[in-house]
C-alpha cells in the first residue's frame, strides 16, 4: 500500500485532506506515513457490517436502526452525542459491540469535521465500489483479452468517461461546496485527528 500510495504522489496527487477506506492495517499504516497532514474516515457502511456480525441475525435489524441514527445527525456533535448514547443503550447486553462502537468514535465520525455538503460522498468508499463495478462489467463483455495493454487501455476509457463526467456533467463536488472547504479556518482544519482516506483527485 505504502508503494502504492507513493506512485499517486509521484503522479501529481497533492494536497488530500481525508482519505476514506476500511479498516485494512496495512493500508491505514501506509496512510499515516505517506499522506502527512491527512485525517482518515472509516467506510460507515464496511463499518456497520462488520458490527452486525457480531450479533444473532434477528438482532442485527435493531442495531443496523441504531447505528444509521449516528450518521444521519446534522452536526459533529449531535452525531457524537448519538453515538455515545448508543454505546450506553448496547452495554447491558452486547458489551463487545459497545466498546467496538465506542473505540470507533474519531473514525467513523471524521467526516463530520468537514462541510456537511461533501458528507454523502466522503463518510463511505460507495462512489469507488460503483465505480469499481463498472469496470467489471465492462471488462465481463469483453472476457478474454489478448493482451495486458488491450485491458488497460479499456479500463483507462472507462476512467477517462468518468473523470469527463465528475468535470462537466454530475460534478462530485460542486464549486460552491469546494469554496466552504477553502473557506474552513484553519484551526478547524488542524483540529480534524491526523490519519487516512482515498480522495478523487488521482483520478
Amino acid at each position: 500500500w505504502e508503494t502504492f500510495l507513493r506512485s499517486l504522489i509521484g503522479r501529481g496527487l497533492h494536497g488530500v485532506e481525508l482519505v476514506i477506506s476500511d479498516a485494512h492495517e496495512g493500508l491505514k499504516k501506509a496512510v499515516s506515513k505517506v499522506m502527512l497532514g491527512a485525517s482518515w474516515q472509516r467506510c460507515y457502511v464496511h463499518f456497520m457490517r462488520n458490527m452486525e456480525g457480531h450479533l444473532a441475525r434477528a438482532e442485527r435489524p435493531a442495531l443496523k436502526a441504531l447505528l444509521k441514527r449516528i450518521f444521519d445527525q446534522e452536526s459533529h456533535e449531535q452525531a457524537r452525542e448519538q453515538l455515545r448514547s448508543a454505546v450506553d443503550l448496547l452495554e447491558a447486553r452486547h458489551p463487545k459491540v459497545a466498546t467496538l462502537l465506542g473505540d470507533a468514535e474519531d473514525e467513523v465520525l471524521a467526516y463530520t469535521h468537514f462541510p456537511k455538503a461533501h458528507w454523502r460522498q466522503i463518510r463511505s468508499t460507495n462512489p469507488l465500489e460503483r465505480l469499481n463495478r463498472e469496470i467489471g462489467r465492462r471488462t465481463d463483455v469483453v472476457g478474454i483479452f489478448p493482451n495486458d495493454a488491450s485491458l488497460m487501455r479499456l479500463v483507462g476509457m472507462v476512467l477517462i468517461e468518468q473523470d469527463d463526467e465528475w468535470r462537466v456533467g454530475r460534478r462530485y463536488f460542486s464549486q460552491g461546496s469546494m469554496a466552504l472547504l477553502k473557506a474552513r479556518e484553519p484551526e478547524f482544519i488542524d483540529a480534524t485527528p491526523p490519519e487516512v482516506a482515498l480522495t478523487q483527485e488521482a483520478a
